[in-house]
């Protein structure tokens, strides 16, 4: 990774420890770092576009890892070694299925006809569509698992919330064109120089 793409992740990172937000509370709770996020991201995606526009560029058959950063690798890992996980949960994640579709999304990014404005917007919907199915899926969950772990269905939701918050920001952070990491926006893309 170059120093121009490890600069974007970190810089965030420092953002949303330091709770760096000028949200409000009737705003989005993703509105503050709307702007951070784009002033860091833009050129990423400019850069993006014009490898696509390349002679030389095509796009990559799609390949997925289920939900990435190891999250899938590491709960087979867990399933495989402790019997109420694999029994209760399955041997991968129960939301693996909202990270396959946000895969499909990132593979091949915007269109090639795209702007880096709707490039940013295309992520950035894809990111909060992952969020929406995480959420979802602990909706679908919610009486099974509060009768099997003996809790509320409010703590059920705090925690799959919890979960989706945690994924969101991940993708936020790690999922930047250009950044040369396997899950980057446009990853069915050559690389970008």
């Amino acid at each position: 990774m170059t120093r121009r793409n490890v600069r974007y992740p970190v810089i965030l990172i420092c953002a949303l420890l330091c709770s760096c937000s000028d949200a409000t509370e009737k705003d989005s709770p993703h509105a503050g770092m709307d702007q951070l996020e784009r002033q860091l991201e833009m050129h990423h995606h400019n850069d993006l576009l014009a490898r696509q526009a390349m002679p030389d560029s095509t796009l990559a058959g799609f390949t997925t890892d289920g939900c990435s950063g190891g999250l899938s690798i590491g709960w087979e890992y867990l399933a495989k070694q402790v019997d109420g996980v694999r029994e209760y949960h399955g041997i991968r994640p129960p939301w693996e299925d909202c990270c396959i579709t946000h895969d499909r999304r990132y593979h091949a990014g915007a269109s090639i006809d795209a702007t880096a404005e709707e490039s940013f917007e295309a992520r950035k919907q894809a990111d909060l569509a992952l969020l929406a199915c995480v959420v979802e899926t602990g909706n679908t969950r919610t009486a099974e698992l509060s009768r099997e772990y003996d809790v509320s269905p409010e703590t059920v939701h705090i925690l799959y919330a919890t979960i989706a918050e945690l994924m969101y920001r991940a993708v936020r952070i790690g999922g930047i064109p250009c950044s040369g990491l396997p899950w980057r926006w446009g990853y069915g893309w050559p690389e970008c120089n």
